[in-house]
């Protein structure tokens, strides 16, 4: 039973790491879920460790929905920018991976801002405002995942 749940947790650590950069997998939480796949197997962490981790997933969730919509918003764009980038990075990563990781959240908000009638300076300027948050997001969860992989690995080993 104890060989099941460390592969499973670590299954989860990557599924985690890979969901940081695919807006459709939630990579934080299911890393979270690897800890706790460890925890259950040998015991390795400490209940406060386990309870700052579960603050900093909820954390990292929170500013998922809030960053690039603040990139937006500070660089004046609008919510069809915010719903174009989302969009956009979807699309880039089924159609044109890895690269469309990239570009696909940026013409997705220049699209949105077109469509919300914005002129095309303005339209780039709010797209690379939501881009930026989109790109510092992505970066925390990144982050995150990458120190919840070391602490499984540092204990697994």
């Amino acid at each position: 039973m104890e060989t099941i749940l460390i592969i499973t947790g670590g299954a989860c650590i990557i599924a985690g790491f890979l969901g940081s950069f695919l807006p459709v997998i939630p990579g934080t939480p299911i890393a979270y879920c690897g800890l706790l796949a460890l925890q259950v197997a040998v015991q390795s962490f400490s209940t406060t460790f386990l309870v700052v981790w579960a603050l900093i997933v909820i954390l990292i969730m929170v500013l998922d929905n809030v960053i690039p919509a603040y990139g937006t918003k500070k660089f004046g764009g609008s919510a069809y920018g915010v719903w174009g980038s989302l969009l956009g990075m979807l699309a880039g990563v089924i159609f044109f991976p890895p690269a469309g990781m990239v570009v696909g959240p940026l013409a997705g908000a220049f699209a949105g801002e077109l469509i919300a009638g914005k002129t095309t300076g303005r339209a780039l300027k709010s797209a690379i405002g939501s881009f930026a948050g989109l790109l510092v997001n992505t970066l925390m969860k990144i982050i995150a995942s990458g120190i919840m992989g070391y602490y499984f690995a540092v204990n697994v080993f």
